[in-house]
């Protein structure tokens, strides 16, 4: 779907909470300026959970506008209703997407012959490339190996981001299905996952520190895994920072704290607390921001 650094974009708002498409704008272009290699949006960072069907498309097509083809477009259209994923991920297609990513279904969960079936049906559905989402600690599901084998045969679910944290778990990923493209889901251990095959991540750090993330990746590919190595270990107290809330009122806290007016989070995700803003300045400093 794409190599390197896809940056799991936010969603930024205005004060009354609505969407504001032109800081959406704004942030293609800086992503397009700033060597990130793929835009996944509507996604957990992206706060999909809170927008209407009506922002996720007004989302898509700002995104798609502004892009230009310049960049790979990924759209988040899981659900845990699947007649409602077929819909969305129908609707992102025809509004010129590049890629679908799927999460497990959540709340409802489903069986293996369910969460099988549940795939397979969006697939039918799509000629888009998929990429499978596996992020058990929001979705309680974790997608098992024989399972992803199976899926690994559907006409276009081609990719998994592998955001377990389970170092075993996504080797053992590696080693059986090779057939899918592993993107690393956590910015902690995005290097360890490159070492397991991986070709690039979805990263929440890609919001801040674009060129950064696309470095470590390119490194890493290109053979020098010394300095890849060296921009994992210098990151990871940023990185952990931005985890020291859930996800995403720390990146968007950062991103204010930057000058990106992104705005805050919608309910339920509140206000960030201000010892932990202290950190994450902390954090931002030690990696060279000027705050």
């Amino acid at each position: 779907m794409f190599k390197g650094s896809g940056v799991a974009l936010v969603t930024p708002f205005y004060e009354d909470m609505s969407v504001n498409y032109s800081k959406i704008e704004e942030l293609v272009e800086y992503h397009c300026d700033n060597k990130t290699d793929a835009l996944i949006i509507l996604g957990t960072t992206g706060e999909s959970s809170t927008l209407s069907d009506e922002e996720k498309i007004s989302i898509v097509e700002t995104v798609i506008k502004k892009n230009a083809k310049r960049l790979p477009v990924i759209v988040g259209a899981g659900s845990n209703n699947t007649k409602h994923a077929i819909e969305m991920s129908k609707k992102y297609e025809q509004l010129g997407a590049d890629g679908l990513l799927l999460v497990t279904p959540y709340y409802n969960k489903g069986n293996e012959d369910g969460i099988y079936k549940h795939f397979l049906s969006i697939s039918e559905f799509v000629n888009l490339p998929i990429m499978l989402y596996n992020v058990p600690g929001r979705t309680g599901v974790n997608l098992s190996i024989g399972l992803l084998k199976k899926l690994s045969k559907c006409k276009n679910i081609v990719a998994l981001k592998e955001a377990s944290g389970d170092i075993s778990y996504a080797a053992e990923v590696a080693r059986i299905v090779p057939e899918l493209e592993l993107y690393s889901g956590n910015d902690d251990i995005t290097v360890p996952l490159l070492s397991l095959g991986a070709v690039g991540t979805v990263s929440v750090l890609a919001n801040v520190e674009p060129k950064v993330v696309h470095n470590m990746v390119e490194c890493y590919l290109k053979g020098d895994v010394k300095e890849a190595r060296r921009l994992q270990l210098k990151y990871n107290g940023i990185v952990k920072a931005l985890f020291v809330e859930v996800n995403p009122i720390p990146v968007k806290q950062a991103m204010n704290i930057l000058g990106k007016d992104v705005g805050k989070c919608r309910l339920p995700l509140g206000d960030m607390d201000l010892k932990n803003i202290a950190i994450l300045k902390d954090e931002l400093v030690k990696v060279g921001e000027d705050i």
